[in-house]
């Protein structure tokens, strides 16, 4: 509905869907996590989860491939231009939701953390006869409960990292690249090029992630380590790289300095490792959730989900109004303590196991 909206748009409606694709995500990513947990087991779910990112990142590839070749050259979009963009977008999504229908129920033996107990399956019995509003309730309520507890309380934190890195590779640093006036008359097509190589850096790490999690001996954290390093690094280049206005310059541009001459190479090149960090990090906060929260995780998916969506929106609304080297600054920041709080809860998780306890106790 969203993106058929664009095909021919209007104000009220651009707004209307707005409204309802929110309301669309929130379900749909509680959905595709719990769908994620109940497929995997404790030794898939890691390479799962970064298979799942792989695929979901490989839409800023294509999609910014295509763009980037079909309108080079091109100082103004025709509306047929336009049209037929989203007419084809329109398409892939309804055949991607015709094939949710076909993905498969797992087996009983299958699901990650179940009990065959008798006790357990007269407990389905009874949830099954349960009305739907009923159950809508109890995972509200359920939500509620976990949101407070030691570790959804210290992964928030990194969640919250992630909706704003989020808003930053995804609206903000397109938005710098194409105001930079001393790129010339690349500035624009450069954006389209931008997107390519984050979702270069994405589709890498989840598909390395996803392969090597089978033979990772040493958890989650050097993964997670490893992306806030690539992150810091891509900071602080972007930091050089770019004047501190750039991301509220006009419809002009800016003629402002950097640090460093505006380099194309080193923007492409922070391009990459944002989409190389951000995997870092949603790889193994999926991973860590379905494995923490197995028996029950379409709760602690719904959290992950409005922690980052409120996050990102308070991005995006700083964005209008903060130079670039602050909204830096509060990525650092967050950043860093978001990767302490993960580290925390992955050391009581991996003390747990080695007790021989279960790891979704914590």
């Amino acid at each position: 509905m969203y993106i058929a909206v664009f095909i021919q748009p209007f104000t009220w409606s651009f707004y209307t869907a707005s409204v309802f694709i929110g309301i669309a995500a929130a379900v749909l990513w509680t959905a595709q996590g719990n769908c994620l947990t109940i497929n995997s087991d404790e030794h898939t779910i890691g390479r799962n989860s970064g298979i799942f990112w792989a695929l979901l990142q490989s839409s800023l590839f294509f999609g910014n491939l295509y763009i980037y070749f079909a309108w080079q050259g091109k100082t103004q979009i025709s509306e047929s231009d336009r049209r037929t963009v989203f007419i084809a977008l329109t398409v892939i999504s309804l055949v991607g939701t015709v094939l949710f229908f076909l993905i498969r129920k797992p087996e009983s033996e299958n699901v990650l953390g179940e009990d065959e107990s008798s006790d357990d399956q007269d407990l389905e019995v009874n949830e099954s006869a349960q009305n739907n509003v009923t159950k809508a309730v109890d995972a509200f309520k359920k939500s509620l409960k976990l949101c407070v507890t030691k570790e959804m309380l210290l992964l928030s934190v990194t969640t919250a990292y992630t909706g704003l890195e989020l808003t930053f590779f995804s609206g903000v640093y397109g938005t710098c690249i194409g105001a930079i006036n001393k790129f010339g008359t690349e500035e624009k097509s450069l954006i389209g090029l931008s997107g390519i190589f984050i979702g270069i850096g994405a589709i890498l790490g989840g598909s390395l992630f996803g392969l090597l999690s089978k033979n990772n001996r040493f958890g989650r954290n050097p993964v997670v380590l490893l992306g806030i390093l690539v992150h810091f690094i891509a900071f602080y280049l972007i930091f050089l790289n770019m004047p501190g206005d750039a991301p509220i310059a006009p419809v002009e541009g800016t003629n402002s300095n950097a640090y460093i001459r505006p380099s194309k190479e080193v923007a492409i090149l922070c391009s990459f490792l944002l989409g190389l960090g951000d995997s870092c990090f949603n790889t193994q906060l999926l991973s860590i959730l379905g494995f923490l929260y197995s028996d029950d995780s379409a709760p602690a998916f719904a959290i992950f989900k409005f922690v980052q969506s409120i996050c990102a929106a308070v991005a995006f609304f700083y964005s209008n109004y903060l130079l670039l080297h602050w909204q830096l600054l509060v990525m650092v920041l967050f950043g860093f303590f978001g990767t302490i709080s993960f580290f925390t809860v992955e050391w009581d998780a991996a003390a747990i196991v080695a007790r021989g306890s279960d790891y979704r106790s914590i």
